[in-house]
């Protein structure tokens, strides 16, 4: 039986296969570490790292590779920005459908001072601005760019030109976002934007990141600190970038697939990933109307959505995808999606939901195929 997957909002798969062929060749033919080594190896590795940074830069409209800080995943990132930024007294607002992610170190932070509010979202994930949540100590505004359980897209551009005129921090969370929506960050008035290596970037688990400006960077304190090659006969942080942020090897041969998967990118183009997701998201969409016990969580629709689908039925949604992988080989997420606070409030808390996301590499003829499996379970 062949496998249909549609969880690429977890990772996206399967990638590119010039990313794969990178990872193996450096770790076969190169293999070095970088800034510890003046050999002729070290610096073409050096020159892989950085203009990785400089396509992420042209991805995301800006224009200071150095800037650019790598990390394991967007959860350390968004970690290393939270717990960096923000001090006792600091409030700061984020929205309903936010991931553990950014509410887990939110949490933690709440017991030594840090307080925050969740702007509310409609039934559809639609965000609905409380200009009156805003405090005087308001310090952030911290917000996903799309919500992975239901593939809402977020006002990005309208809540930065807000935190810009107040001069509030604004950190965006592009994990579903990067390499599917367009994202500019000086457009978008975005202080920090973090994301990840592996989803719509395509390249391999471990690899993520975060592209922060000047003026926040000056406030951001490390959270990590160690071996940088770089003023090694000092014991304190270096004060430059990226090193101030990057303590540690990097994750060198991740960061070659990385490249591989922003060239694809950009060889393919934006509107072209992104025009292929809505079609197959018109077409699941359009094969499960009318079909009873049903509801889709979120936007009944293509616009304002990604390819992130949630669909809540009268059957449990374990039930539903244990039987879709076990009879027709279709590969789904079930659960709360490591974001209970969406759930809440798009009414699908305690439950959960059954997620569908597609991505490139799947084709029309799979997202009809997975519709009529839908149908079929739910049916008899």
């Amino acid at each position: 039986m062949k496998k249909i997957y549609l969880d690429n909002a977890a990772t996206t798969f399967p990638k590119p296969p010039s990313v794969a062929d990178a990872v193996y060749d450096y770790i076969k033919n190169t293999g070095v570490n970088i800034g510890r080594g003046a050999y002729a190896d070290a610096f073409a590795a050096a020159s892989a790292v950085y203009e990785t940074r400089e396509l992420l830069c042209g991805l995301f409209g800006f224009d200071k590779p150095s800037n650019v800080i790598f990390t394991v995943n967007v959860t350390e990132a968004l970690n290393m920005v939270i717990k960096g930024l923000l001090k006792a007294g600091d409030h700061v607002l984020v929205s309903s459908l936010e991931h553990n992610s950014v509410m887990r170190p939110l949490t933690q932070l709440s017991r030594h001072g840090v307080t925050f509010d969740r702007i509310p979202c409609g039934k559809d994930g639609n965000l609905l601005w409380d200009d009156s949540l805003m405090r005087k100590n308001t310090r952030a505004v911290i917000m996903t760019h799309v919500s992975n359980v239901c593939g809402t897209i977020m006002p990005v551009e309208q809540v930065g030109r807000i935190c810009a005129e107040r001069g509030i921090t604004f950190i965006v969370d592009s994990a579903q976002s990067a390499g599917i929506m367009p994202i500019d960050m000086k457009k978008m008035n975005i202080d920090v934007l973090c994301f990840t290596g592996h989803k719509g970037l395509y390249g391999p688990q471990g690899t993520g990141g975060f592209i922060i400006n000047d003026k926040t960077a000056e406030r951001l304190e490390p959270l990590i600190s160690g071996g940088t090659g770089s003023v090694s006969d000092r014991e304190t942080l270096p004060d430059f970038m990226p090193d101030r942020f990057e303590a540690g090897t990097l994750n060198i041969p991740g960061i070659y697939g990385l490249r591989e998967g922003l060239r694809f990118i950009e060889s393919t183009g934006l509107d072209s990933i992104r025009r292929h997701e809505i079609k197959l998201t018109e077409a699941f969409l359009g094969s499960l109307v009318g079909i009873k016990g049903l509801s889709i969580a979120g936007i009944n629709g293509t616009e304002g959505r990604t390819a992130v689908i949630s669909l809540d039925t009268d059957m449990d949604p374990s039930e539903l995808s244990f039987e879709l992988e076990h009879r027709y080989g279709i590969i789904t997420r079930v659960g709360m999606h490591c974001s209970p606070s969406a759930h809440k409030a798009l009414g699908t808390f305690p439950k959960g939901t059954i997620r569908f996301s597609f991505g490139f590499f799947n084709t029309v003829r799979e997202a009809e195929l997975a519709a009529e499996a839908v149908k079929k379970i739910l049916l008899n």
